[in-house]
């Protein structure tokens, strides 16, 4: 294959698996591993991948996918087989290739959170898998008490696309309250629907006993009348409601007449400000999009069932037929808060640096720690159809994420709460450690000893300074300890070679020369705890970088200052 063609093939690919960012190293690593006599020329190379990878990462998620169709067909046919062996989705009943519509309904009143994840990552992965459509609806509609914020649906289509997703449809509930008006009007004129003003613990009382509130069969002209006085401002909010005829008898009194339509005085909604006094509750919106939006399939949370069992009079009353609905259980992380209540509780009290606060388990969060997208879809993907709630552990996930990074992470020894060790006896050094054991394409890192300047080492292996022991400075040389305090530690040189210190079982400790400020945010269940050290003063790393900080870590790059460089502990 041509190399600037297959440059592309493997930069389209990075890009792929890295939520639509291709890393220029890791396409240099596969272009000299499928062709190992271009290592002579890397230096020709790496230009051309650079600006090959630039022009990649300029493209969206839909053109980078159709271009490596186009260019590089097999690694969807090798992939789409191995993803439904690995993943093991049942068939979705009454599912068509090509006819399939699926779609995620999140309140933009907080952050996208890992439990909703669940529900957005089944939907759009049948979508695909079928060919279908995936469509992301906006349920706003509550202006009042889940209150929509305009950066939460920046922040929402954001994080989807982050996570891999190719949304076909946008659309916002509070665009189409004319829509719900419309329908609501039918189903008064129909009989079906009724203008409640009873008083709401009248008509809890009532329905609670099974028997009808007085205004459900007056005539439909009377209905109407009401119905224009929501609209035009007569009724004040409390006086009125629209309710759904249901059996008065059902076994769930929720399920008896429920409330369709609600008045709001003074909404000042984010997206219509005061046009609209009358708005649909969830289960009228949800059900009248879900139609004329054309929804095949219905992915929700098995506490939602309730809300099928209301839903399903609208479609019968106009004759549709019903989604299919698929039920799961809730999703939880251990020791991590995704109720978006809470955090929002937490950062109005100062407790979280924001909705991104990496002691989350919101999808900013995660992707700040250092989470990739594809952890995170492989995990919802493992987790399934369970209708069981399903409580994961961090490490569960952090095993997932492992697995992805270890191979891209370059590594760099990080001294936290340095200690300085002067090393009588040992010349000028220099030691040239790999960026990565296993991709020695990357090239190396020099860290460079001078005779009468110390070397620093971590506080945490203190226990290991004891007089008398020997310890090896990892890719440097062997020391005997001499003397040991928290200011200091005086140490002598004993030898080089790697063999001397594995036959004895010598200790192994990272160090550090003259190393750049480094601070390392460490989430430990609620507490953020602040690991302050040295890093390898020529570390090349920038903002959203994931490496490997060895024997401390895999973190993600936070912040890199002239000062300081920050980063966040993702996990060992």
């Amino acid at each position: 294959m041509e190399v600037e063609t297959l440059i592309w093939k493997y930069a389209l690919i990075n890009a792929y698996q890295h939520g639509g960012k291709a890393e220029p190293k890791a396409v240099v690593g596969k272009v000299l591993g499928e062709n190992p006599e271009l290592r002579g020329k890397a230096k020709e190379i790496i230009p051309l991948v650079n600006e090959i990878v630039g022009k990649v990462n300029s493209l969206s998620l839909g053109e980078q996918e159709a271009k490596l169709k186009e260019l590089y067909p097999e690694f969807f046919e090798g992939k789409k087989e191995k993803r439904e062996e690995k993943k093991g989705l049942p068939p979705l009943p009454k599912a068509e290739k090509g006819k399939v519509v699926t779609r995620f309904a999140p309140n933009p009143d907080g952050a996208f959170h890992l439990g909703n994840a669940r529900a957005a990552i089944l939907s759009h992965e049948y979508a695909r898998m079928y060919d279908g459509k995936f469509i992301l609806r906006f349920d706003d509609t509550d202006p009042k008490v889940k209150r929509p914020e305009p950066i939460f649906y920046e922040w929402i289509k954001e994080d989807l696309e982050w996570l891999g997703f190719k949304i076909d449809e946008i659309h916002s509930a509070s665009d189409r309250l004319e829509i719900y008006y419309d329908y609501a009007e039918k189903l008064i004129r129909m009989g079906k629907a009724y203008v409640c003003t009873c008083q709401p613990e009248e008509f809890s009382e009532l329905r609670d006993r099974g028997i009808a509130c007085p205004h459900r069969e007056e005539p439909v002209e009377v209905q109407l009348e009401r119905w224009r006085k929501m609209l035009n401002g007569e009724y004040k909010e409390g006086e009125a409601v629209v309710r759904i005829k249901t059996d008065l008898k059902h076994p769930n009194p929720a399920v008896r007449d429920w409330p369709a339509l609600r008045i709001i005085d003074d909404p000042d909604h984010p997206r219509t400000g005061n046009k609209y006094r009358v708005w649909p509750l969830y289960n009228f919106a949800s059900a009248i999009d879900d139609h004329e939006l054309g929804v095949t399939h219905i992915f929700r949370g098995q506490e939602h069932a309730e809300n099928e069992t209301r839903q399903r009079y609208i479609y019968d009353y106009f004759g549709w037929e019903y989604p299919v609905t698929v039920h799961h259980g809730r999703l939880s992380i251990e020791g991590v808060i995704l109720s978006k209540s809470k955090t929002r509780k937490g950062i109005m009290e100062g407790k979280y640096l924001g909705w991104d606060d990496p002691r989350l388990g919101t999808i900013r969060a995660l992707r700040r720690r250092g989470i990739r997208p594809e952890a995170i879809r492989e995990l919802i993907l493992e987790v399934g159809l369970k209708r069981s709630d399903a409580t994961i552990s961090w490490d569960n996930l952090a095993a997932i994420n492992r697995k992805i990074v270890e191979p891209v992470a370059n590594r760099y020894f990080f001294v936290a709460d340095p200690v300085p060790m002067y090393v009588e006896g040992a010349g000028e050094f220099v030691a040239e450690i790999p960026l990565h054991p296993d991709h020695p394409e990357r090239g190396v890192r020099r860290l460079r000893f001078e005779p009468g300047k110390p070397v620093y080492v971590s506080r945490d292996d203190m226990e290991l300074f004891k007089p008398g022991n020997f310890v090896r400075l990892k890719d440097l040389f062997n020391v005997q300890i001499v003397e040991a305090s928290e200011e200091g530690i005086k140490a002598k040189f004993h030898s080089v070679d790697y063999e001397t210190a594995k036959e004895n079982r010598w200790k192994m400790v990272h160090w550090v020369t003259e190393g750049r400020p480094c601070e390392v945010l460490v989430p430990e269940g609620e507490e953020l705890l602040l690991r302050k050290g040295l890093l390898e003063a020529d570390a090349e790393v920038k903002v959203d970088d994931i490496v490997q900080f060895e024997r401390f870590g895999f973190v993600r790059i936070d912040e890199v200052k002239k000062e300081k460089v920050v980063a966040i502990f993702t996990h060992k």
